[in-house]
């Protein structure tokens, strides 16, 4: 929430607007006086880094009274403020919608009661509100994701990973309750994050019999030699007939039929506290600007309108529209209409669900669906390209995904080079348990290219009888796709279906919004800053230089700066020149006579080859003697390790199960006389996050989007974000304002999925 205010208070007072800030939600705005205070540009900052808000939220009776808006709209009016931001839940948008409507009653009312004059009311004659939702729950219908969720999850996985380890010492189940009163969404995130085995969501009821399925499938992962099991509880969960199903009740269930030793651990608000992560202060601070700029367009005729997150666009949508379908969500529960309860919730839980399905239900042998028809199909995976964090996490989707189409699995060692080398086995339902939450690559990684080596990958192809190719990895894996493609017409063992999900940390893919592992590089870059920056405000008056990894790309810089709230960040993608650098020195030497006392900057690692990371370095501090001393940090390759964050376990697991379906269905499509034979252009795929949707796209048609050179794609979105980060840095910059969210209706029906 801290991300959004510090965005709202900076763009309002860059756009000219008299900001405010209301302390302690509505009972602030109620109770008037020293909770209604202007704010400055200082008063936002060192506020990115802290959980919760500071400008305090309650819960307020007195506003759901006519006599509490009264007097609010009393106290605004004194201050002339007319534009209302609201950051919270649906009750609390709901609220500020009904003062909207009554605004004019309650002015007619002030005068009445000659607390206004008639011009005060003339002047403040009309109230715009926006919206923007600030939950842990993920429950507002509308946006793929609320304002404070990602870091919930990050709350979740980090104490889920840590019980991990204890319960694999010990051989326990561990049945764990998480938030959600209404809504499942992080109970069903975090299970398909970590793995469990189970999950109990209030949307979805389990199927009446679902003690005894669950205490099966539990002893089953025990005899295949599992040492732990992990059970997921919302804390709204429910059975079919309503009954309330709580850690209690499915703990005692475990031990009296298995006797399993099982430990109940209920979560509680720690999933509310500590540091926002990388993703959501992007996301606040990105939903905080189009807020400001959806009040200025806002007129009489306009409704209220919430900001929200599709994909990863930002749009407008009507306030009560998503109000009324979240209202609708939880009519459709308490009718025991689940189907439509999910569908409600959106694109993005659905999907989640539809993934955790594939891959929670093991089935035996004798149902799986080709076994009967004597047609398996032999699918190979590898990881080709640097580590990233979540590589793991695709491997074990797919490799269980596959399992359950039908599909006998492989996996290649060491990218091309092991393929080459013939380092080919089978890999089984089990030998993937525990990937989720490990960081690198398991199976094993190189950069090697496949071209000097196609006759030896042709003759292992052809040894192992591989019918499709799925290649997790960055701009190697990419290239690699590439050059298999192309040898088709001299190798007809190339002729399978092949798709390549895109992993890297530097997020430098054509195709691809998004990369697996980017996310958890992001947040260890943010979590860096932040004690860089925690360090600097002892010493006051310190700049510091920043290098980051991302080869050309400088993704990782800018929305790195964005999180972590950099005053300048050089990039190669933005050339900048001596300049440049001499007026960020003078913002700085600027910023260091008002109460901010340090300065950071980041730089991408192949931003410019004279102007190196030493050279900024030198030239800032010789520039700012006497005002601000300067420290350099290069943070290498810290960025590429760790335990994945919840974004890119859930990324990686969502993206490599939509993977191996197209294979399966391409297998299927090619699949003539006795044999796989696949040689058109739509058979060798990059699947990607492209704004709003997953899209596979051939790699030939990649090729015009391409610099390669550079390694990066000729077009990126994010290049839109860096005004933002500029204008956050108190830099004069122009915003365009061609791509902000235009209003949208909600939708309700989908149309049918069109492949």
């Amino acid at each position: 929430m801290n991300a959004a205010v510090r965005a709202v208070v900076r763009m309002g007072i860059y756009v000219g607007a008299k900001v405010y800030f209301v302390h302690e939600g509505y009972q602030g705005m109620v109770d008037g006086g020293d909770n209604i205070e202007e704010a400055s540009w200082e008063s936002v900052s060192s506020m990115l880094q802290v959980g919760g808000t500071v400008i305090g939220s309650a819960r307020c009776k007195e506003f759901r009274s006519h006599e509490g808006r009264l007097k609010a709209a009393h106290h605004l009016v004194q201050r002339d403020i007319t534009n209302l931001c609201v950051i919270g839940g649906d009750g609390s948008l709901t609220g500020a919608n009904l003062f909207r409507e009554e605004w004019s009653g309650l002015l007619e009312e002030l005068v009445q009661q000659g607390l206004i004059d008639e011009e005060a009311a003339q002047n403040n004659s009309e109230l715009h509100i926006v919206g923007m939702v600030g939950s842990i729950d993920n429950d507002f219908c509308g946006t793929d994701m609320t304002i404070g969720t990602d870091s919930a999850l990050h709350r979740i996985i980090e104490v889920v990973d840590a019980i991990m380890t204890t319960a694999q010492s010990h051989q326990r189940t561990f049945v764990l309750e998480v938030m959600g009163r209404h809504c499942g969404y992080l109970a069903l995130v975090s299970a398909l994050a970590c793995g469990a085995d189970w999950v109990l969501i209030p949307e979805m009821p389990p199927e009446d019999g679902w003690e005894e399925q669950m205490c099966q499938k539990l002893s089953e992962s025990r005899s295949r030699g599992s040492r732990l099991n992990i059970i997921i509880v919302a804390e709204g969960a429910i059975d079919r007939q309503g009954k309330a199903i709580t850690v209690n009740n499915v703990k005692d269930l475990v031990v009296s039929c298995l006797g399993f030793d099982t430990r109940v651990t209920i979560l509680g608000h720690v999933q509310r506290g500590g540091t926002p992560s990388a993703f959501d202060r992007i996301l606040a601070s990105r939903m905080g600007v189009e807020a400001v700029l959806a009040l200025l367009e806002a007129s009489a005729s306009t409704p209220a309108c919430v900001v929200s997150l599709c994909g990863n666009q930002a749009v407008r949508l009507p306030l009560m529209e998503c109000v009324q379908m979240t209202q609708d969500v939880q009519k459709a529960m308490d009718e025991k209409n689940f189907e439509e309860a999910v569908r409600l919730r959106g694109r993005s839980f659905e999907n989640n669900l539809n993934t955790y399905k594939l891959l929670s239900y093991r089935k035996a042998d004798s149902e799986l669906p080709n076994v009967s028809k004597n047609l398996s199909f032999n699918v190979a995976v590898l990881n080709v390209g640097a580590p990233a964090a979540g590589m793991n996490a695709a491997v074990r989707s797919a490799v269980r995904v596959g399992i359950t189409e039908g599909h006998k699995m492989f996996a290649v060692n060491d990218g091309f080079e092991g393929f080459y080398k013939g380092q080919i086995k089978e890999i089984k339902w089990g030998d993937v348990g525990g990937w989720t939450g490990q960081g690198g690559s398991i199976l094993g990684t190189k950069r090697t290219l496949p071209a000097k080596h196609l006759d030896k990958i042709a003759e292992q192809i052809r040894i192992h009888n591989i019918n499709a190719l799925l290649v997790i990895g960055g701009f190697e894996a990419f290239l690699g796709v590439m050059e298999l493609s192309a040898a088709r017409e001299k190798y007809n063992e190339f002729c399978v279906p092949m798709v390549m999900v895109p992993a890297t940390v530097s997020n430098n893919i054509p195709g691809s919004d998004l990369s697996i592992g980017a996310d958890t590089a992001l947040n260890a870059i943010t979590d860096t800053c932040d004690r860089i920056k925690q360090s600097a405000s002892g010493t006051k008056r310190r700049v510091f230089i920043i290098e980051t990894m991302g080869g050309y790309c400088g993704y990782l810089a800018s929305v790195g700066g964005l999180a972590a709230g950099a005053d300048a960040v050089y990039i190669y993608e933005e050339p900048f020149d001596i300049r440049d650098l001499q007026s960020n020195v003078e913002h700085l030497t600027e910023k260091m006579k008002t109460g901010i006392q340090r300065g950071l900057v980041l730089r991408n690692e192949n931003s410019n080859e004279n102007f190196t990371t030493d050279f900024i370095y030198q030239l800032y501090s010789e520039e700012g003697k006497g005002v601000f001393d300067c420290r350099k940090n290069v943070l290498g390759h810290m960025q590429q390790g760790g335990a994945p964050s919840p974004f890119d376990r859930n990324f990686g697991t969502k993206i490599a199960a939509k993977a191996i379906q197209w294979i399966s269905r391409k297998l299927k499509e090619s699949y003539k006389e006795g044999r796989v034979f696949a040689n058109t252009e739509d058979t060798a795929c990059l699947l990607g996050m492209r704004r709003r949707a997953m899209v596979f796209q051939p790699v030939v048609q990649l090729k015009d989007q391409t610099d390669f050179v550079h390694r990066i794609p000729k077009e990126q979105w994010w290049l839109k974000l860096r005004p933002l980060m500029k204008i956050l840095a108190k830099y004069k910059t122009s915003y365009d304002v061609s791509d902000s969210g235009q209003l949208e209706h909600v939708t309700r029906v989908r149309p049918k999925k069109v492949d």
